[in-house]
């Protein structure tokens, strides 16, 4: 990447230019009890495993938020198709330096989906080898493919192979001196793991003592400047349709003890939530059942986060590891959020609103402590979470 565009990135983060809104492909409201994905086959990935599990999506380019993926639709090995998603998409990469200054906004001033600035990444076979490229405007810029997941299982009742498969949806995008890969896994159990990974070269900011920053040069004269990489994710979930979704809260009480009993909290509105021991989400629709009679769910794992908490006046969305929403169409971007008539970041959307149509925003924070083997080229460091389904299906459908 050019000196240029590098010195614009930390220009635009200076002056805290925001993103104009526009309505993006996640923008638009699909047929939500459909039990396959609303866009034409051109914008359409359907791949069945090799366990006979099948994922289907539609997918697109929004300019702020880079690949954005709807409609997604499981159907479990010798099983139904259930849907999970409506929409699913980055909502912001924050990046703050330990000094204070300085602190980017990658998605919402910058954006991760931008061929004509040049930080969505053209893909070539090389970065796409068993797999499919598709293409944006007539580029190669989103790479599906089927990859091993070792030690799926391992039985000695159910005969048959250990090994399991995801499918994994990527691009690159290239902000500053970062390129990050933003990964979507979608597995044959059923689960959905999104994750970011910041590769590339490491920032050139240095300072001449240890308070900030790590030796990274000769002897203990260059710094190399410590970072948070904290990144939000939004998820418009449609458990087997938009109807009746709920958000539950579940925390294991008793550290200490010999017994430990199970406290559920129904989260009728909208919500910020904090990480917590032992404790999950799942947003579940009371309506749907599996054969056994239990609702269908999916649980939201986030437990491997530095939870960053940035200052209150002006940071005050990083106070929290979660939140949820009621559906609003003009709430896109966790923070830079433009869109008229409408709050700008997203600690501003819990406002109280009874939850029927919930969104999750997931954060999940990496302190970034620069090493000498960072320096370029710098290895890629991964930061995600995972939601898994829960009562989707009455048995393992691995085998």
């Amino acid at each position: 990447m050019s000196s240029l565009f590098r010195r614009a990135r930390v220009l635009v983060a200076a002056v805290g230019l925001l993103a104009l809104w526009v309505p993006g492909p996640a923008s638009a409201a699909p047929a939500r009890a459909s039990a396959a994905p609303s866009c034409p086959a051109a914008d359409r990935i359907d791949a069945t495993l090799k366990n006979g599990a099948r994922w289907q999506m539609c997918w697109d380019i929004d300019r702020n938020t880079g690949a954005v993926l709807s409609d997604v639709i499981y159907t479990p090995n010798r099983g139904a198709p259930t849907r999970v998603l409506k929409s699913a998409s980055l909502a912001e990469v924050h990046v703050p330096y330990d000094s204070g200054q300085p602190r980017f906004y990658d998605v919402s001033a910058i954006g991760f989906g931008d061929l004509e600035q040049g930080t969505l990444t053209r893909l070539s076979a090389k970065d796409c080898p068993d797999g499919r490229l598709h293409d944006f405007q007539d580029t190669p810029v989103l790479c599906t493919e089927e990859q091993p997941r070792p030690f799926a299982y391992k039985s000695a009742v159910e005969k048959g192979v250990l090994h399991g498969t995801d499918l994994v949806v990527f691009s690159v995008s290239e902000i500053g001196w970062y390129d990050y890969i933003t990964e979507w896994r979608f597995s044959d159990d059923g689960s959905i793991t999104p994750r970011s990974g910041a590769t590339g070269s490491l920032s050139p900011f240095q300072f001449s003592d240890a308070s900030s920053g790590w030796p990274t040069g000769v002897g203990s004269t260059r710094f190399s400047e410590n970072h948070s990489h904290n990144i939000f994710w939004r998820l418009d979930f449609d458990v087997d349709g938009q109807s009746a979704n709920t958000v539950e809260q579940y925390d294991y009480l008793g550290s200490g003890t010999a017994e430990r009993t199970t406290k559920r909290t129904v989260l009728s509105r909208e919500t910020a939530a904090d990480l917590a021991p032992t404790r999950f989400w799942r947003v579940v629709n009371p309506t749907a059942e599996n054969s056994d009679g239990h609702a269908k769910s999916w649980e939201i794992d986030n437990h491997h986060s530095d939870q960053y908490r940035g200052p209150h006046e002006t940071e005050e969305f990083t106070h929290h590891d979660m939140y949820f929403t009621q559906y609003r169409e003009c709430e896109r971007l966790a923070y830079g959020n433009t869109a008229p008539d409408c709050a700008t970041s997203v600690d501003k959307y819990t406002g109280g609103e009874k939850l029927t149509d919930p969104v999750a925003w997931v954060s999940v924070d990496f302190h970034h402590v620069p090493r000498d083997e960072d320096q370029d080229p710098m290895p890629t460091h991964w930061q995600g979470f995972t939601i898994v389904p829960r009562d989707v299906t009455a048995t393992s459908r691995l085998p």
